[in-house]
Parts: structure tokens; C-alpha cells; sequence
């Protein structure tokens, strides 16, 4: 029982760091209908500028600070230079302008801080923690603890600013209807920026959780892939179901990679098995659990 707990509590903390990612791709889509592909690229980009500063000599701190306004910076960048021109275009000239950011961000943060494997320090040991339960121990590590709590202070962050605060309420009309919150004088692509401002910061404190554990290294990018299953399990249109998607998926791919795959033969259960559960639900609920039906009338 207790490998058990603690095999799923393993998989809940990676969940959390799934859901960081998916937030980036749920923020946009939910506010401007872009399906932003470059989400992981931008973890990436965040990354290699965190550890690129720090490696320069800037405090652990400072280098935060920097990396926040230099996300902010390119998250504008990208709204206004790319998808302003495009305003109106169908919706496969965005996603396709989206995949074009993906691979310019990609190469041009490697060309500035360099295409080696950069292991990323932040002051937050690795070195595990026995939990006592029943009989046993639970066995987890301090920055996937740490990861968790960031995760978990960036989602109520988010809560607070989309419910209690007037450029959230700005961001949930435009997001219920473009044109009504036009006509009440809301400026709809400041609201844009916003919110790829805030999916940049984001990416920014996923890619320091990610490059913490894995080091920041090219495979960080494709992060954003595993998230893909977490945004159609939960609903493209859902924070909730970002969050709540991430958790299942973290905790059921450990579960079925350590007690499914000997059951059946299988290897590398955990490579495939959000993809096959996202399939599934898309089979019975196409909008997802927690995503809106779309009903378009002809």
C-alpha cells in the first residue's frame, strides 16, 4: 500500500509541472482562439536565459527579475510582430505562424546562450524525503516538493487575477465574446498582450522546474508535447481542467508504467499512455471534461 501512495504521489508532483505548461497553452487559446504551438519553446527560451544570466554572474534573484522582463519582452514581441498582422487570417495561418515562432525561439536561444546540456541550480536540494506512512516510508524529493508548492502558488495567483481583479474580468469577457467586449470599449489586443505576457512568466517558472530536474537542454521544448494530452484531457477553454488534467495524467502514466506494464508486457507505458487516455475521453467527450461545447450553426 505504501509503494502504492507513494508511486501515486510521485506521479501527482509531475502532474503539477505537466499543468504549468498546459496553463500557457489554455491562457492564449482561451483568450484569443490561438492555439499557441511555440508554448514550448518559450520554456525552453526562459530557461536557457534564466541559467544564462546566472552563469554570467547575476544573483539567483536578479536573474529571476531579468528573465521576467525579458519574457514579458518577447511575449509582446510575438503578439504584436506575428499574430496583430494576422488578426482575422482562419485559424491555420495562426497555428501555423505559432510553429514558425516555435523553431525561431528554439534556435535563437541557442545561438545567444549555446546548445550544451546546462545544469540548472536553484539552492533547492534533491536529496529525498521519507514521509513515515503506516509501516512504511513515503519516498518523494525536495524539489519535486518545491516544484509542487510553486505550482501550486502560481495557480492561485492566476485565480485571483482572472476573478478578483478588473484585467481579469477584461480577460474572461474577451474570452466569452470578442466582439461584445469590443463594443464595451475593451481594447482587445492589449488584452492580447496581457495575456501572452502572462503565458511568457508562465513558461518562464515551468522551464526553471523542468531545467531544474532535467537540466535545461533541447528535450525541454518538447515538454510541451506531454502537455498536449494534459490540454485535451481537461478542455482547451479550461484552467481548472488544465490543472486537474495534469494531475491525472502525471499520476496515471507512473501507475500504469509500474503496476500495468508488467501486467500486460508492456515497456515505456509512461511514454504512451497520455495519449492513449486523451484519446479515449476525446471518444466520449470530444470537448474534453472540463471544455466548453462548441456549437457552430451553418
Amino acid at each position: 500500500m505504501a509503494f502504492f501512495v507513494e508511486t501515486l504521489l510521485n506521479g501527482l508532483l509531475t502532474g503539477v509541472l505537466y499543468a504549468l505548461v498546459a496553463l500557457g497553452f489554455v491562457l492564449i487559446f482561451k483568450a484569443s482562439g490561438v492555439f499557441n504551438f511555440a508554448q514550448g519553446s518559450m520554456v525552453l527560451f526562459a530557461a536557457l536565459t534564466f541559467v544564462g544570466l546566472i552563469e554570467f554572474g547575476l544573483p539567483i534573484l536578479l536573474a529571476l527579475l531579468v528573465s521576467v522582463a525579458v519574457m514579458v519582452a518577447v511575449a509582446f514581441a510575438i503578439e504584436r510582430a506575428v499574430l496583430t498582422p494576422l488578426v482575422n487570417q482562419p485559424q491555420i495561418i495562426l497555428f501555423m505562424a505559432t510553429i514558425g515562432v516555435f523553431y525561431f525561439l528554439d534556435g535563437f536561444g541557442q545561438t545567444i546562450w549555446g546548445s550544451d546540456i546546462k545544469q540548472l541550480d536553484i539552492g533547492i536540494p534533491q536529496s529525498p524525503i521519507f514521509i513515515p506512512f503506516g509501516e512504511g516510508d513515503l519516498l518523494v524529493t525536495e524539489i519535486d516538493l518545491f516544484a509542487a508548492g510553486v505550482g501550486g502558488v502560481l495557480v492561485l495567483v492566476l485565480a485571483i487575477l482572472f476573478q478578483k481583479t478588473k484585467v481579469g474580468r477584461a480577460l474572461r469577457a474577451v474570452a466569452d465574446d470578442h466582439q461584445a467586449a469590443q463594443s464595451v470599449g475593451i481594447p482587445l489586443r492589449s488584452v492580447w498582450a496581457i495575456v501572452w505576457a502572462v503565458a511568457g512568466i508562465v513558461g518562464l517558472f515551468a522551464g526553471i522546474m523542468w531545467g531544474s530536474k532535467l537540466g535545461v537542454q533541447f528535450s525541454l521544448s518538447l515538454v510541451a508535447l506531454k502537455a498536449l494530452p494534459v490540454l485535451l484531457l481537461g478542455g482547451l477553454t479550461s484552467i481548472p481542467g488544465a490543472i486537474i488534467g495534469g494531475l491525472i495524467i502525471g499520476a496515471g502514466e507512473k501507475l500504469a508504467e509500474i503496476f500495468v506494464g508488467p501486467l500486460i508486457g508492456a515497456q515505456a507505458i509512461e511514454d504512451w499512455f497520455a495519449y492513449m487516455l486523451a484519446m479515449v475521453v476525446l471518444m466520449v467527450r470530444p470537448q474534453g471534461l472540463f471544455g466548453e461545447k462548441i456549437i457552430e450553426r451553418v
